[in-house]
């Protein structure tokens, strides 16, 4: 029983290790939820985040993939869950233009399995899918919102911009209970190494605790809508307590280059970076000691890029009284100081 004798909601979370799906879980036991977190079949679960925020103990694993149907029916009719975030991705852009195919099932038809799963088993369950910015590609107009016309230039992209309007068909179609967060890059400590910020802040963290010679990254004139994550799933779960189901952008409405990214994760860990040469010969150089700290690769370009987007948060902050409190400056501090503590103590698990 939950709080007051009250049989607590059940929360279905998919990619339940990853960022999102940690905090998230943070959140709903906090809230008094029964969560349950799936994971690959035959996968070595990497609970590491979940560990970090001490929510581990508390949330039931179990195995079910989104490659088939009958799993998700048996979970959805086995669990009974109120709601259902899927947060499960192939989430590498880059990654997706090498393995299309793979990305667009788990992207596109996994969502279309997980929502036919949901009208067949459980139709009065709320479904909460993650949409992404990147379907907006080179957009047409700036700031993007909910109406801003979708036009995805990766793989990635495409399969997200499919699961986003399956979603609106199911809602329209059947009555379901499924809305679509559009959400700009959210950052934190427990995000991924693959992507740009934590490479920024894990690299330079070892480059000035003398573990590596020399960050290398890829487009430092690359601009992104950088938000926290942990105010973002607070987003996710404020949809799906609507009256109505509809979609919202989370952003917060500014852009900061990968090289300002850069150059506040490297004060916090006491580097000044100053920048010389242009393009692929720029570098960046601690001020302090001499040392070139930053290098161009462009091996880490990517083949279709996106130089800048920038989110409206309008309707989520007037629908949801959502809005994002800590900035970019602070979101890079902390993951800074994070990765600090990591090459410091050798962790190596996040």
């Amino acid at each position: 029983m939950g709080r007051g004798g009250l049989v607590p909601k059940t929360a279905l979370i998919t990619g339940i290790t990853g960022q999102d799906g940690a905090y998230l879980s943070k959140l709903l036991l906090a809230k008094g939820y029964r969560v349950v977190g799936t994971l690959r079949h035959g996968t070595s679960p990497n609970l590491a985040r979940l560990k970090y925020l001490d929510a581990h103990r508390d949330v039931e694993l179990i195995d079910l993939e989104l490659l088939e149907v009958t799993g998700l029916i048996r979970a959805i009719e086995k669990h009974k869950p109120d709601e259902i975030y899927n947060l499960a991705a192939q989430s590498m852009v880059s990654l997706s233009a090498e393995e299309p195919i793979y990305t667009l099932d788990v992207n596109a038809l996994g969502p279309a399995r997980l929502l036919e799963a949901v009208r067949l088993a459980k139709p009065d369950a709320r479904v909460y899918q993650a949409s992404s910015s990147e379907m907006f590609g080179i957009p047409n107009e700036s700031p993007q919102t909910e109406t801003t016309t979708l036009r995805p230039r990766s793989p990635y992209a495409v399969g997200k911009a499919a699961a986003h309007w399956l979603v609106t068909n199911y809602r329209e179609l059947h009555g379901l209970y499924a809305v679509s967060g559009i959400l700009f890059n959210h950052e934190s400590p427990l995000r991924g190494r693959q992507f740009v910020t934590r490479r920024i802040t894990l690299g330079l963290a070892e480059v000035a605790r003398g573990k590596r010679d020399v960050l290398t990254l890829g487009n430092l004139d690359a601009r992104r809508d950088w938000g926290c994550a942990e105010e973002y799933v607070e987003g996710m779960w404020v949809m799906l307590q609507q009256e109505r189901p509809t979609d919202y952008v989370l952003a917060t409405g500014k852009t900061h280059a990968v090289r300002e990214f850069a150059e506040i994760a490297a004060r916090e860990l006491g580097l000044d970076l100053g920048w010389f040469g242009i393009g692929i010969e720029e570098i960046g150089v601690d001020s302090k000691s001499g040392r070139i700290v930053v290098k161009v690769d462009p091996r880490h370009f990517r083949t279709v890029d996106i130089q800048s987007n920038v989110g409206s948060a309008k309707k989520a902050r007037e629908e949801l009284g959502w809005s994002c409190k800590i900035d970019v400056m602070q979101l890079a501090a902390a993951m800074a100081m994070a990765d600090d503590r990591r090459v410091c103590e050798n962790d190596c698990e996040i």
